[in-house]
């Protein structure tokens, strides 16, 4: 096969794997995590189910590409979070309640040996735990006021924020997610 038709064939491989995990956010966004199929979503991009199955081999390996995709979506430069900024990001959180749940739902069971969403998360949450003591250490400096560093909060921050969409998704009537994140910022010393 001649070297353009390799990148041909890439691209055109790409280009539906893209709109593989697009139809599947919306048949999340539609039926919720638990009714987000492979058949389901075969169907929306007009493929049977085995040809889903050449592009992501599980369930689980096109939910971790969707999280991707959403990491991508919810991307702002390091240099450009602020508090503020995460209180605007809990309240869109609360506007996709599909997307919550899937992260939620795979988050739970990649703490699992072997499951293949684990590796995603963990380096996942690396990366927003350093994201979150920048954007500490960019509002209080070196120390907050009760005396943690950024790098000790942070891990406080992230639990605060995946704690309450666990809890908005149990009882969304009950819990109102972006106040009580806006809650925890006034505690933290925001106005």
């Amino acid at each position: 096969m001649p070297y353009g038709d390799a990148m041909t064939t890439r691209t055109r491989s790409e280009a539906r794997r893209a709109e593989i995990v697009r139809a599947t956010l919306e048949v999340i966004a539609e039926r919720g995590y638990r009714g987000a199929s492979l058949a389901a979503v075969a169907e929306r991009v007009g493929l049977t189910q085995q040809g889903l199955l050449h592009y992501f081999p599980t369930k689980e390996a096109l939910l971790v590409a969707v999280l991707k995709e959403r990491d991508q979506w919810d991307a702002v430069p390091d240099t450009q979070w602020r508090a503020d900024l995460l209180a605007s990001l809990v309240e869109y959180n609360a506007m996709r309640p599909g997307i919550i749940q899937t992260f939620s739902a795979l988050l739970g069971e990649s703490v699992t040996e072997g499951h293949p969403a684990r590796d995603f998360f963990t380096r996942r949450y690396v990366a927003v735990r350093a994201n979150m003591a920048r954007v500490l250490r960019a509002e209080y400096g070196e120390r907050l006021p009760s005396g943690l560093t950024p790098e000790r909060a942070a891990p406080l921050l992230v639990a605060v924020m995946d704690g309450l969409q666990y809890q908005w998704l149990l009882d969304p009537e009950s819990v109102d997610m972006p106040a009580a994140f806006r809650d925890f910022l006034t505690l933290l010393g925001e106005d």
